[in-house]
């Protein structure tokens, strides 16, 4: 007997238009009380992977913005089986006195698809009163390779989440690659009252190394890589920064092994030199696929 192996259709890929935005729009709204609760994103949608969020709290008696208040963000996703998980998320929002809103981010592990659902948690102060809301929340297919993102178990026995940011849209050239590492902090606690956020908390990854090797995986590539690339490393904001070459538009794998401070392995493989032409290329154990 035999079976068929799924392969990669890169040429329906290479057809595919990539997207871009620029533009915040709201993608979320609630109200608790006299008060509306608007979050902001880029294309007014919620995208699986890293989205940056600017929040306002708005008094709808007087149409004023609240700047004084704490504001807490929790997304929680409800399985078919019942389970319940999060994904790595600013809890904390912190307001932006020049931009005047609240700033966080949120990186959805899964869109939302038949029953599993996505439901934001948020809580904020107002007026020396604490105003609580939660709402049901539609987070849509990234159709933008360029920000990927994975999941995985490290050699630590940690979870950990790697996020494409930027480049939305790459260029033949050198381009700065910016992603965030998160990890999921393992409760040390009994759970208390629904949603505690003791049990859904995660964490940006610091002073980590991402060793960088991108690759043309596509047969007719031979799996060839490029010269000039940076290993992405942590920066001021929290989020990593390296230089991938993209020396031809394409299908493009960025191979990772990813080290901790330490400069143990976390989790990764070195991928194969040889040039391949015919043959899909080899992957490290830890790669996201992109596609300009």
């Amino acid at each position: 007997m035999s079976c068929t192996i799924d392969k990669t259709d890169y040429e329906a890929e290479i057809d595919s238009q990539v997207p871009e935005y620029y533009e915040f729009k709201e993608a979320f709204s609630v109200n608790s009380g006299i008060y509306k609760v608007s979050i902001e994103a880029l294309n007014g949608t919620f995208y699986k992977g890293y989205n940056e969020l600017h929040l306002k709290v708005i008094n709808t008696q007087t149409n004023e913005e609240i700047n004084s208040s704490k504001v807490t963000f929790l997304p929680i996703l409800s399985n078919t089986d019942g389970s319940t998980t999060s994904c790595p998320h600013s809890y904390n929002f912190e307001y932006d006195a020049t931009n005047k809103y609240y700033s966080g981010y949120s990186v959805f592990i899964n869109e939302s698809i038949n029953a599993d659902s996505w439901k934001i948690y948020l809580s904020f102060t107002a007026s020396n009163q604490t105003y609580k809301a939660d709402k049901v929340a539609t987070v849509e297919k990234q159709n933008n390779m360029n920000l990927n993102m994975t999941a995985f178990t490290g050699k630590d026995n940690e979870q950990y989440f790697i996020a494409l940011i930027a480049p939305q849209k790459p260029t033949v050239s050198e381009n700065p690659l910016t992603a965030g590492i998160y990890k999921y902090n393992k409760p040390t606690t009994a759970a208390g009252t629904f949603p505690d956020p003791t049990q859904y908390s995660y964490s940006e990854v610091d002073n980590y190394t991402l060793k960088l090797d991108p690759r043309m995986p596509e047969p007719s590539m031979g799996n060839h890589s490029s010269p000039n690339n940076k290993d992405l490393t942590q920066e001021d904001d929290g989020l990593y920064h390296g230089v991938v070459n993209y020396t031809m538009t394409g299908n493009w794998t960025l191979n990772f092994i990813m080290l901790n401070q330490n400069g143990l392995i976390i989790k990764g493989t070195v991928v194969p030199t040889d040039f391949t032409p015919g043959v899909e290329g080899v992957k490290s154990e830890l790669f996201i696929d992109t596609l300009f």
